[in-house]
């Protein structure tokens, strides 16, 4: 017997069904709704942003470095631009990194040194950095990587500019040379705030005037909006703010005059300074046996860099700045310069020269054996009479000598426009005190006063110290602060400003005092100790020579120049840049001196 079926139950059931299916519909589209709005109306500006983001990328635009060219408009530091082959360390799988790298050699040339760099570099760069392991690509290379970059994700072919030194070693100590910026470097432009203006830079000045200009060489760093396809390929350039280019500097060097003092040096070590008195632009600074910059644009090598950094010469070492030596008998003519200003003698005053000065049981030696005779202030420049500075220093007294030495720049750093200078030593009785430790050490002997009267003792000045003294008396006691970048040049309007466009300062000293040191110089150079070497010259010169042992000797040893090393360090002030003589550069020197270390 068949059960009849409650039409009206089932009917309300389904239609109680239906009602909560329709519920739970509605109140999806209702949550769907919700987040419409939530996306659409509450968060649009943030995930517009985010949107645009990813389809627009904003690319640094690295400013072209300023030139470096020297007073006569010789470019010495210039830009060229070429292609780099870039990893990207972050988009590399972990431990794959040697693998990369031999696919990739299947295709581009990768030499054992490439290798060795990239794994420098790699250690001192952030891991989102691109790091080059291959630069100056020929066309052919591009080529061949770009038709398989799709097999190597994070790395790509970048267009940089790199740095080159045309002249190579010539002026490298004055130019220095650019590197890789590195952690350290990297902490000091975030400390300067300057990290914004880095973006996308990967060099910075190291030494010379590449590093102490580095502010106005560097420019102002510009930014691309670039629209980029879902894989990251630029399609177009929405917008651009241009870079500006840095400053260029105008050295005060004549690099032709440079030219010739590097050559003349030849092989030997030594270093010169020539300084123009009227307005302290250096005309040569040399520094020999010097090295080529171009060896640390893109990283030097290890055996380059062995080779420089243990090599006996140490063609690193920028002497005129940073070589302290003592200055010898070209410290001579400042000793009479204080004798007259502080009443110690007239340029008649005479003494009689035995070839030695005693003081107590000690016999201070004059290196003319049977000493010069009678002898005034004129001859004793002129001949190079060292009992005569004996007798004057212990008149004068080391405090004296220190206060009057003082304003020439002695024991103190010039300011020239590099960094690492040294100060040097101007002794006095109060340095000696600050110096040493125990009371013996600290007490000042009359016999150490004795030897600074000719340059010797505790002096110890730097080449550019020297030079900056001697200009000083070229240029009648007004001082210039001597500088190797004459000028800056804005990159946009030309416009040049003088980084030095004003005397220091004045040393009182009356004229006729500095005249009778003048002709006493002039003296050297046609009679003394100088003449031979001056006697075909073209034109006037003043200058004095000198000799100073910078090794230990027993004493009462004589000196044997044979059996020492030498290291030439000149200085000169100069009345003109240069001029031409029988068809050849010559300086033409108002003040000069020369010393001979061993």
């Amino acid at each position: 017997m068949s059960k009849l079926k409650n039409t009206d139950r089932e009917l309300h059931f389904f239609r109680h069904r239906l009602a909560v299916a329709g519920g739970f519909v509605l109140f999806c589209f209702f949550l769907l709704l919700l987040r419409f709005v939530w996306l659409q109306a509450i968060k649009h500006r943030e995930y517009a942003e985010l949107a645009e983001g990813n389809r627009i990328s904003v690319v640094p635009v690295v400013p072209n470095r300023g030139l470096i060219m020297d007073r006569n408009g010789v470019v010495l530091a210039r830009n060229y631009s070429a292609y780099t082959l870039e990893i990207t360390p972050s988009k590399i799988p972990k431990g794959g990194m040697e693998a990369v790298i031999e696919e990739l050699a299947t295709i581009v040339d990768i030499h054992a040194k490439d290798r060795k760099r990239f794994k420098k570099l790699l250690e001192e760069s952030k891991n989102f950095e691109s790091v080059p392991i291959r630069t100056r690509l020929t066309d052919e290379e591009v080529a061949r990587f770009t038709v398989q970059r799709y097999r190597f994700p994070g790395v790509d072919i970048q267009a940089r500019l790199f740095r080159q030194y045309p002249l190579g070693a010539v002026a490298a100590h004055v130019i220095g040379y650019i590197g890789r910026i590195n952690q350290k470097d990297q902490e000091a432009i975030e400390d300067r705030g300057e990290d914004d203006n880095y973006i996308g830079t990967n060099y910075i000045g190291k030494e010379g005037v590449e590093k102490k200009y580095e502010k106005h060489l560097h420019g102002t760093t510009g930014y691309e909006e670039i629209e980029v396809s879902a894989g990251g390929r630029a399609i177009r350039t929405l917008s651009r703010n241009s870079a500006t280019a840095g400053d260029n500097l105008i050295l005060s060097v004549d690099i032709e005059l440079q030219k010739v003092v590097e050559e003349a040096f030849g092989q030997r070590r030594g270093a010169l300074v020539a300084i123009e008195p009227s307005t302290g632009d250096v005309l040569a600074y040399v520094s020999m046996p010097t090295y080529d910059p171009n060896l640390f644009v893109e990283g030097i090598d290890q055996q380059s860099w062995d080779e420089l950094n243990t090599s006996p010469d140490r063609p690193l070492v920028n002497r005129p700045l940073s070589g302290a030596y003592p200055p010898g008998s070209t410290y001579k003519p400042f000793m009479a310069l204080a004798a007259l200003e502080l009443g110690k003698r007239t340029p008649e005053t005479t003494i009689s020269d035995p070839g030695y000065y005693i003081l107590g049981n000690h016999r201070f030696r004059d290196d003319k054996v049977g000493g010069h005779g009678t002898v005034d202030m004129y001859k004793s420049i002129v001949q190079s009479c060292d009992t005569y500075y004996y007798m004057l220093a212990n008149d004068l007294g080391v405090d004296a000598m220190h206060d009057f030495m003082k304003p020439f720049g002695f024991g103190q750093k010039t300011g020239i426009d590099l960094d690492h200078e040294r100060s040097g030593v101007l002794p006095s009785t109060e340095w000696k005190k600050k110096t040493y430790k125990t009371p013996g050490q600290q007490k000042w002997y009359a016999g150490e006063t004795i030897s600074l009267g000719i340059g010797q003792g505790y002096n110890s000045f730097t080449p550019i110290q020297l030079a900056q003294a001697t200009a000083i008396i070229a240029n009648n006691g007004v001082v210039m602060k001597p500088h190797l970048v004459k000028a800056i040049e804005d990159s946009v309007t030309r416009e040049r400003t003088l980084t030095v466009p004003k005397e220091s300062y004045r040393i009182n000293i009356k004229p006729e005092h500095i005249e009778i040191v003048k002709q006493a110089m002039v003296g050297v150079t046609k009679e003394g100790t100088s003449a031979g070497v001056f006697s075909q010259a073209a034109y006037e010169s003043a200058g004095k020579t000198g000799t100073a042992q910078v090794i230990a000797m027993k004493q009462n040893e004589k000196y044997d120049a044979k059996k020492s090393k030498h290291e030439i360090i000149l200085y000169c002030a100069t009345t003109n840049a240069h001029k031409r003589v029988n068809g050849g550069l010559q300086p033409r020197i108002h003040g000069a001196g020369s010393t001979e270390r061993t």
